[in-house]
Order: C-alpha cells, then sequence, then structure tokens
C-alpha cells in the first residue's frame, strides 16, 4: 500500500524536519508515563485480553461490558480480524472512499464485491445514509464506515450513525465502524456504534489519540456475543494473545491519562488555530475544514498548480517537509493529507510556510 511504503516512519523520520504527514499526535517516551513494569509476570495472556483493561474500556460507554471488548494489536489487527471472519469472495461490501487503505485493501485481497461510496469535496465530505441504502445488494455482508474520519477529519452525526444501525438490523449485515479518533473529536464524542446495536462493531486504539503507537494497542467492541467467538477465534489465529507487556502500559496509562489528554488537546488546537488562519487566506488551496481528529484533506484550487508531483518533490527534498499525497487514498494528486497533530507550534508553522514555499517555486 503506498501509504505504508512512503509513509515517514519508512522513509525515516530524521530525513523529514517538519512532519505534516502524520494521522496521529505526538509519540510520547516511556520516560513520560511513568510506568513500573518490575512485576509483571512476562506469561501468556487473557486471550481476550487482560480483564481489567477489558472492563476500563468498557466503563467508558453506555450497554457495554467487559465481555464485549477484545483487545487487539492496534485497530489495523482490528480490522483485519473483522474484515477476514466475516467476507468471502461471494460477499458484497460498502465502504467510503477516500478511506484508511486497510479498509478497502484486505477486502480487495479477499476478492470480495465492492461498492464505494465517495465522499465528495462539494457535498463536505459527508456520509449520504441514502447513497449507502441504494448500494445495498442481496448479498451484502458488511457496511464500512469511519468516524471521524481519515484523511478529511468529518463525522458522522449521531442520528446518521442511528440510520445506520438501523440500516445494518433491517439486513442482518455488519455494520463496521472504525472510531480510532473518536477521542480527537473538537466537542464531546458521539455515542460509540457498538452501544447502539447489536449489528455493530467498533474498532479503536491507542496510536492515534494517545501518542503510543509503539505499544501496538487497539480493541473492538461489539454487543453479538457470537460475532466476539468468531474474532476471539480469528485472534488466536494470528497472535493467540496479545503482548502482556503492551496490555499492561495501556491499561496504566488509561487510569492516568487526563494529564496527557489535556496536553495532547492543548497542542493540537492550537496548531488547528494556526491551521484555520492559515487556510483562511489562502489563494491556492481550499478545504473543508475538519470537526474532528488530527487530519484534514485540502486541495489545490482547479488550474493554481500545473504539475502536482513536482510540487510534493520539492516540498520534500527542497523543505524537508512532508504531506499525504492524494494517492495514498485513490484520489487526484491535487489533494493531501495534512496532519496538525503531531508537530510542535515551531515545526508546525514552519512546515506550512515551506509549503507556501513550495508552490510558489512551481508556480515560476
Amino acid at each position: 500500500m503506498p501509504i505504508e511504503i512512503e509513509s515517514p516512519e519508512s522513509l525515516g523520520y530524521d530525513s523529514i524536519a517538519c512532519n505534516l504527514a502524520e494521522s496521529s499526535v505526538r509519540d510520547l517516551s516511556f520516560r513520560d508515563l511513568g510506568i513500573d513494569l518490575q512485576e509483571l509476570i512476562l506469561a501468556y495472556g487473557d486471550h481476550m485480553g487482560k480483564p481489567a483493561l477489558r472492563e476500563l474500556v468498557a466503563a467508558s460507554h453506555r450497554n457495554l461490558e467487559a465481555a464485549d471488548v477484545l483487545i487487539t494489536a492496534g485497530a489495523a489487527a482490528a480490522l483485519f480480524m473483522v474484515h477476514t471472519a466475516f467476507l468471502r469472495p461471494q460477499d458484497h461490501l460498502v465502504v467510503l472512499r477516500p478511506n484508511y487503505a486497510t479498509n478497502i485493501e484486505t477486502p480487495r485481497a479477499i476478492g470480495c464485491q465492492i461498492s464505494f461510496i465517495d465522499l465528495l469535496f462539494e457535498e463536505g465530505f459527508t456520509v449520504s445514509v441514502e447513497k449507502i441504502k441504494k448500494a445495498i445488494r442481496p448479498n451484502t455482508r458488511m457496511i464500512s464506515v469511519t468516524t471521524p474520519h481519515n484523511p478529511t477529519g468529518t463525522e458522522i452525526g449521531e442520528y446518521a450513525m442511528g440510520e445506520l444501525c438501523r440500516l445494518a438490523e433491517l439486513h442482518g449485515i455488519v455494520l463496521l465502524v472504525d472510531e480510532t479518533y473518536r477521542d480527537l473529536g473538537f466537542h464531546e464524542p458521539s455515542t460509540l456504534a457498538a452501544s447502539l446495536s447489536g449489528q455493530a462493531i467498533s474498532i479503536c486504539s491507542m496510536s492515534k489519540a494517545y501518542g503510543i503507537p509503539g505499544i501496538r494497542l487497539g480493541w473492538l467492541m461489539t454487543q453479538n456475543k457470537y460475532w466476539q467467538e468468531v474474532l476471539l477465534a480469528a485472534k488466536e489465529q494470528i497472535c493467540i494473545c496479545n503482548s502482556v507487556v503492551d496490555e499492561e502500559i495501556g491499561y496504566q496509562f488509561l487510569l492516568g491519562k487526563d494529564p496527557f489528554i489535556a496536553g495532547i488537546g492543548k497542542q493540537t488546537q492550537e496548531n488547528f488555530r494556526q491551521l484555520c488562519d492559515w487556510m483562511d487566506h489562502h489563494a491556492y488551496l481550499e478545504w473543508v475544514k475538519p470537526t474532528g481528529g488530527v487530519v484534514c484533506f485540502p486541495r489545490f484550487r482547479e488550474g493554481t498548480l500545473p504539475d502536482a508531483e513536482r510540487f510534493y518533490h520539492v516540498l520534500l527534498n527542497q523543505y524537508q517537509t512532508y504531506v499525504g499525497p492524494g494517492h495514498w487514498f485513490e484520489q487526484e494528486m491535487r489533494y493531501f493529507r495534512l496532519g496538525f497533530g503531531w508537530e510542535k507550534k515551531e515545526a508546525f508553522m514552519a512546515g506550512l510556510e515551506n509549503i507556501d514555499r513550495a508552490i510558489r517555486d512551481c508556480r515560476g
């Protein structure tokens, strides 16, 4: 997948001065966490995940208990497990586009039929329940959506999510909701999809919102007991259980997360204010302002940049500034993903200035 082949970690963080391609908040160090692992027994863990961790996760949501939570090796593993457990070549999937590549590439590898619901700039990247409804076929097995959305930063409101739940219930299909960014909203998050319906599976992660992607910890949640058995079986075929080290770090972090979340929110909102001011006065770029997460998906105005490939080359190689080009998401190269959660204010502002410099260079 281009998004992984060309990712900042594959390119090398030391080659990037201003990393605006990152889709998460800034990474924390182990020293920051103040966690003691000296008494941890390095044995196999509970296959569903550390019970106290599952209880802690479930306690944040209504209608859920620890048995409804399955701890996974990040959201990526959870998405892979759901897709491979429920989709077959004869099945049909309805999925949003653009999207995080795993939500599209794993179903493609399975060989199932796919209907894309394209989110359009001109429509504010809004998810249309009506379009999804019209895409349903007799062999539709799954609807796959994301909120807050990567890469646009837009959200599905609670009413629309309720409509999607009712649609899944009517047809007896899986509603897969990638909610990795739910703790990075600009307001109180909507109710978790898995809390609204037994036909929904919600995916969350500690990677994007908490700044600790290195521990590889996420979870999936569903009230459907049979689905939990199927997904646990899938997990056991892949890894048996999670790393008990990762689970213990995640558990202790969540117990004392409030000060970290406050600091993350302050930096993110400060960068976002700077980004809004920059975009509001930009002659060559336009956007749909995000309402959640730490990414947005601006585009060059029609006809303002004849050679997009050159722009990305100049931006990276001359100014050591990185953004996510449109082809990461199967979109025109006039689009790019811009992250505003990872860099500190000085580097973030420098990155925006470097984008302007690269545009001037490419316009001649």
